[in-house]
């Protein structure tokens, strides 16, 4: 279970209610949907009449839906009069980073400040340089796989869940033997139907693997983020917090680049002449990557944000203890950035998009998910430059309701 879930979760049982028996209002579920891989119309109207609204939702919670681009930002940037802390969503008192499923996108300054502070080094472009020739080994290792097999391949399973998995891997220093666990536990907690307990189990399973693995770099610290981490700060950060720190890279780094290869890939089997711009175009890749983070914003709602105070935005007032939810999604789609923003633009200049989030909470490995992105789609369509569709696209499997949007399989033929 998600935590929009467990917001749900938590006034319901304050209420008294039995929550497998209370279904989410339909309403509400309105940002975490797609028609395809667009968002459905009624986010686009949202933003367009209300881009401040309120979800309709029981047991007394105000939950806001924030969709306009500035709007966005005022309230991901303003830490003083939103909280982050994951004490909100368990009802209890406050809590440290390692028990959260997000990492440090459930931390409150001045928490969240010290242990992003103890991350950043590890994610500037110096210190990710290390892992280019990693990336492409574990793209061009994926490739030869593909090429092996016989008839269609599933480009989610063969393309876009190694990728990031093995990259994860080497970046914090775990065995690769475990990879296929880890993309199970990953993956279990942005499936908002498959259950508190579910979700739970895989956070603590993951990071009692992790908490083993610290445990190891203690003893024998490596190259990678965790023995780095341990080498230059020790004495600063405790096993738990330091598990807690790399369960969150791997939840935010992991299934959200999945879903991008997968889906970015999808708009070049569906777009020939951008496909072919990428094939034959070096100098095309950086505008298509940052394109299409704008238009598939795959991370649809930021964390939530927990009114601290009575604030005022956009004319709106919001209430000390309401929920705000915002929608990268449909942030990203405002005018404000443009035009013809709900299409595909290969050729279009940067926008300063919300893919990643904003304010002290922007995600800390999206440079790393840019290395990714850049490497993998044109060695993806110069191996295979006849890859086609396996099946139409009308019949693709997407997520129904998901924080993170994805493609359950992408069947294509290579040859």
């Amino acid at each position: 279970m998600t935590w929009f879930a467990r917001i749900y979760l938590s006034r319901a049982r304050k209420k008294g209610f039995d929550l497998g028996k209370m279904p989410i209002p339909e309403p509400a579920l309105m940002p975490l949907k797609r028609n395809g891989l667009d968002p459905v119309p009624d986010l686009g109207q949202m933003r367009q009449d209300t881009p401040i609204g309120k979800l309709p939702m029981p047991f007394g919670l105000n939950l806001w839906l924030v969709s306009g681009y500035e709007e966005a930002k005022a309230v991901l940037s303003n830490t003083k009069a939103f909280s982050n802390d994951f004490a909100h969503l368990t009802g209890t008192g406050a809590t440290s980073v390692q028990q959260s499923p997000g990492g440090l996108g459930f931390a409150d300054p001045p928490v969240h400040t010290r242990l992003r502070k103890l991350l950043t080094p590890e994610f500037t472009m110096r210190r990710l340089a290390r892992l280019t020739p990693g990336i492409k080994a574990i793209i061009e290792q994926c490739l030869d796989s593909m090429d092996e097999a016989a008839g269609p391949v599933d480009l989610v399973a063969e393309f876009a869940l190694p990728i990031p998995s093995l990259v994860i891997c080497e970046l914090l220093g775990v065995p690769y033997d475990d990879r296929e666990d880890f993309q199970r536990l990953a993956m279990t907690r942005f499936d908002l139907f498959s259950g508190a307990d579910a979700s739970l189990g895989a956070i603590s399973e993951s990071l009692d693997y992790l908490l083993g693995v610290v445990k190891q770099q203690r003893e024998n610290p490596g190259d990678g983020l965790l023995g780095m981490i341990i080498k230059e700060h020790g004495d600063e950060i405790d096993d738990l917090e330091l598990a807690g720190l790399a369960d969150g890279v791997l939840t935010g780094g992991f299934e959200t680049t999945a879903s991008m290869l997968a889906l970015g890939a999808l708009v070049l089997l569906q777009d020939e002449e951008t496909f072919k711009l990428i094939h034959d175009n070096d100098d095309a890749i950086n505008k298509f990557v940052e394109e299409i983070l704008r238009y598939l914003t795959v991370v649809q709602v930021a964390f939530p944000r927990f009114a601290r105070e009575d604030i005022e935005i956009a004319g709106v007032t919001i209430g000390k203890g309401d929920v705000v939810i915002a929608s990268l999604s449909g942030a990203n789609r405002d005018e404000v950035l443009g035009t013809g923003l709900e299409t595909v633009n290969p050729h279009r200049d940067p926008t300063s998009h919300l893919a990643f989030g904003y304010g002290v909470h922007r995600c800390i490995g999206a440079e790393l998910a840019r290395m990714e992105l850049r490497a993998a789609y044109p060695a993806l369509v110069r191996r295979f430059p006849k890859m086609r569709l396996a099946k139409s696209a009308d019949e693709l499997e997407f997520r129904k309701v998901s924080i993170v949007y994805g493609v359950d399989s992408l069947p294509v033929l290579l040859k």
